[in-house]
């Protein structure tokens, strides 16, 4: 089953180019050519994708009638197309026709009608209603584009046919609009089965698999995924936009700019959508573009002459790229790109229109209450004053709800020269700034500003506060606590956000300083001050969730980040839009407990947040955890690629940590695919004294767990000397301890186990392990234990194997499934050599490994060997299943330590 990417406006459905311009046969001749046309379904070609659960939907239906009805360009005609086929390949005999507006006629229509379901074998010449009706078996009647039907004689032949019905047959329908058939009667009954715009979009997979063959550009999985929200699915707009993609130099580019107003997406809905309707609804479409949201109320302020209830009632029963909005009242919006050609056609023939509406937009909502789309529709309509005046009023309370990024664009809509007369807004505006473009614009913004030496004591405040924030995001951690001091001499200042903020920021610096219950102090008097914040809720749990991270407590600190994470957020949808602040934090818990689906999901809405705002912990972490996730699922380019991103990034911004951290975690990629040499070259680059030294005196989310000294003693446990490292693993272990950070004690507990197992000393290994993997499994620290990769295996093995030997030792279920968690995780480990092994690897499979153990791709390894990508595919999956391995990199490790390759 396929569907079909419409590829022409209506006016030429059905028709050869001869019969379009009027050659060709005769008359009589053309008309049973069109006939034959409209009696077929259409013949399937271009670009086809399965849509096998709606077409089994439709087949599957007890129902009477099938309505599948969308916009235009959703592929109803394909989906109609493929359930035909699927029908008549299962034995059920099928009817078809499409409908024109010379079916209005009902002499032709009968005439029509008769013809199609003369397929079935039935002579309907007299009266196909009754023909249908004694019909013996079931069958089902396919009619398409029945909204271009509406002659009433016409629409009540169609009912008849409905009632009529035998048991087991049903018409589908394809339609843009609702069709006058009774539908409700049949829907109450529980004899309609709809199928509607939502069901026919694209999800990601068809919209990978669409492109994957319409077009010879490869998008990344983040690129279709944005393309498929900017047309929401719809199959004529992504087609539109793989035409024009082949013409772009930029793909990435192009994505980011396309809209409604391209000039393929432009011309298809001219053509078939607009220039069909009524003038009416011509207008009403124009003037009502500038609108988010529909309802009759809102409508009516922009266009009072007309009745406009009325009219959205229509334009929901005509489909015409309404959604409908939940919620108690009756509201739709447009299709976002059919939005966006409305509002460039009412611009091109109407341009005086678009500030007189947007004004009378602004006014209404103010009316009413609704602050965001007021000053939204100020600001489209020109009029900056009033878009200052209702800032002065809701600037702050939309900054302490944390809505950064509104304010931001709005700031930056209006002019400068307005903005630096009110410097209490100029200081708003650099609040919004400092959280969507980053510390160092706001920073310089800032020192140009007039809020420096402003008089208002608001100003004042805000500028206290943020100063020692904007120094802190910069890394300039010593310079912050000064700057912090020097604020808190002069609290209360009566401005509770920026006082609290004051205080939250001065915490977190001491905190990283090292100085951990002055910060606690701090944090109990910022909850006294934070009033009704929901910002600075967000960064008091996220400080909080970060103590407790220290400390070893992750589900303390997983449940704080989630609470920091909703205390801004505005959707409904879980945890994707709350502050990137808490938002990294939180996604970051996730991976830890090994949800790994659930923290990339996050993360991939993080990180162009962390990225743009310039933040070194959160740009590192992000990086780093989409990376491991990446590594972990075998797409080790993907896992460099992000590392490389880092890098640059930290180039770029002039941030030696960043830099020195993809250093150090590629080196922990190299070292996992089994490559000594290339790891420890990689260790030294990333060996920056002025980095590192600087770490050992601060606590630095990014460097909790990851920081040079724990990745050389890695390394030298997996190529080194295991002895030498056990006595400095120690040194740092009790480091840990005096610092009370029991997170890196942990790790660094579990590396010493692992020493320890290499060095011989099985009993006290076994003995470090239990210690580690008790605490491990009561706070819910898995890829902290994973992460290890095969080193870490035989450990948990030989630990479950002398546990179960002891009786008693794992009475303790937590434990006990904590253990055989990692172990499902990690795998069996065979012991034998390949000569020993039950099934020894081939010479091209040990090859494999050895490119592989390189860190060469599937598609390197597959130009070397000249095979193709599913070769080494399956070659992989016969060499885990011979190691007994669940992953590249266990494979690798099991084979150098079998000494099948070095």
């Amino acid at each position: 089953m396929d569907t079909i990417v419409p590829t022409l406006p209506r006016s030429t459905e059905g028709l050869s180019q001869s019969a379009s311009r009027g050659e060709g046969p005769p008359t009589s001749m053309r008309f049973l050519e069109s006939l034959k046309v409209k009696v077929m379904p259409p013949t399937a070609g271009g670009v086809q994708i399965p849509r096998e659960a709606l077409c089994d939907k439709i087949c599957a239906s007890p129902a009477k009638v099938v309505l599948v009805r969308a916009p235009a360009g959703f592929g109803k005609t394909s989906l109609l197309t493929q359930s035909f086929r699927m029908l008549e390949a299962r034995g059920v005999t099928s009817a078809w026709l499409t409908l024109d507006r010379s079916d209005n006629d009902t002499s032709r229509f009968h005439h029509n009608l008769t013809k199609a379901v003369a397929r079935l074998g039935v002579d309907a010449r007299v009266d196909p209603i009754s023909a249908l009706a004694s019909w013996q078996g079931p069958f089902a009647l396919f009619l398409d584009d029945l909204e271009t039907v509406y002659e009433p004689a016409v629409l009540g032949w169609l009912r008849e046919v409905i009632d009529q019905l035998p048991h087991g047959c049903r018409v589908v329908i394809g339609s843009r609009n609702l069709p006058a058939l009774g539908l409700a009667r049949l829907r109450a009954r529980g004899q309609l089965c709809e199928i509607d715009t939502e069901d026919l979009r694209f999800d990601l997979r068809e919209t990978d698999k669409f492109f994957g063959q319409r077009s010879a550009i490869r998008l990344s999985i983040d690129m279709l995924d944005q393309l498929r929200r900017k047309t929401e699915g719809w199959i004529a707009g992504l087609w539109l936009a793989s035409m024009a993609l082949e013409r772009s130099h930029d793909a990435a580019d192009f994505i980011e700019r396309f809209s409604g107003a391209d000039i393929g997406v432009a011309d298809y809905l001219a053509e078939d959508v607009l220039a069909s309707q009524p003038e009416d609804v011509r207008d009403f479409l124009l003037r009502t573009s500038i609108l988010r949201q529909l309802d009759a109320s809102t409508c009516q302020a922009i266009c009072p002459r007309v009745d406009c209830e009325q009219m959205l009632e229509r334009l929901d029963a005509m489909n015409l790229f309404i959604t409908p909005l939940a919620g108690k009242t009756r509201a739709w919006r447009y299709h976002s790109l059919f939005a966006d050609f409305l509002r460039t056609q009412l611009v091109r023939e109407r341009p005086d229109d678009v500030m007189r509406l947007n004004l009378a937009a602004s006014g209404w909502y103010e009316s009413q209450g609704r602050v965001v789309q007021a000053i939204d529709h100020a600001i489209e309509g020109g009029d900056f004053p009033q878009a200052v005046y209702l800032l002065d009023k809701y600037a702050e309370p939309y900054l302490e709800q944390g809505r950064m990024r509104m304010l931001a664009r709005w700031f930056a809509a209006l002019p400068p020269a307005l903005l630096d007369a009110h410097p209490f807004l100029q200081v708003m505006a650099l609040w919004a700034i400092c959280f969507t473009q980053g510390p160092w614009v706001a920073m310089q913004q800032l020192e140009t500003s007039r809020c420096i030496a402003s008089d208002d004591p608001g100003v004042r405040a805000n500028v206290a506060a943020l100063r020692p924030l904007l120094l802190a995001m910069q890394d300039r951690y010593e310079e912050a606590l000064e700057a912090g001091r020097v604020a808190m001499a002069a609290l209360p200042t009566g401005k509770p956000f920026a006082d609290s903020l004051l205080l939250n920021v001065t915490a977190n610096v001491l905190a990283t300083l090292g100085e951990e219950h002055e910060a606690q102090r701090l944090l109990d008097e910022a909850r006294r001050e934070q009033g009704s914040s929901a910002f600075n809720r967000m960064y008091i749990e996220s400080s909080e969730g970060l103590l407790d991270l220290y400390g070893g407590r992750m589900r303390q600190a997983t449940a704080r980040f989630q609470l920091a994470v909703d205390a801004t957020r505005q959707t409904s949808y879980p945890h994707s839009h709350g502050n990137a602040w808490a938002g990294v934090l939180f996604a970051c818990t996730l991976y830890e407990a090994d949800k790994l689906e659930q923290a990339d999901r996050l993360l991939n809405v993080y990180l162009p947040l962390a990225r743009d705002i310039g933040l070194p912990d959160h740009m590192i972490m992000t990086h780093v955890a989409r990376s491991r996730i990446a590594f972990v699922s075998g797409d080790v380019e993907s896992a460099l690629l992000l590392l490389t991103e880092l890098e640059y990034v930290g180039h770029l911004r002039q941030l030696p940590r960043v830099v020195a951290s993809a250093k150090l975690e590629r080196a922990r990629v190299l070292l996992l695919q089994g490559n000594s040499a290339a790891s420890l070259d990689e260790l030294r680059r990333a060996n920056d004294e002025a980095v590192w030294g600087r770490e050992r005196d601060q606590r630095l989310p990014a460097h909790d767990l990851e920081y040079y000294a724990l990745a050389k003693l890695r390394w030298e446990l997996t190529f080194g000397d295991v002895h030498s490292a056990l006595p400095l693993i120690a040194r740092e272990m009790a480091a840990a301890e005096s610092a009370q950070r029991y997170r890196r004690l942990l790790k660094l507990r579990l590396l010493h186990a692992i020493g320890l197992q290499r060095a011989g000393d099985l009993g006290a290994a076994v003995k470090e392990a239990d210690t580690v993997l008790r605490t491990a499994s009561e706070e819910g620290f898995v890829r902290l234990i994973l992460e290890e990769g095969p080193a870490v295996a035989p450990l948990i093995q030989c630990y479950d194997a002398l546990s179960r030997e002891q009786a008693g030792a794992l009475r303790n279920p937590i434990l006990s499934e904590y253990v055989q968690r990692l172990l499902k995780v990690l795998g069996p480990a065979p012991e034998v050599g390949n000569s020993g092994l039950q099934e020894p690897l081939t010479r091209s499979e040990i090859r494999v490994l050895q490119l592989l153990a390189g860190g060469d791709s599937n598609s390197a390894i597959a130009n070397k060997l000249f095979v193709s990508d599913s070769t080494v595919r399956t070659h992989l999956r016969n060499i885990n299943v011979k190691l007994g391995a669940h992953s590249r990199t266990q494979a690798v490790a099991t084979a150098r330590r079998l000494g099948i390759i070095r």
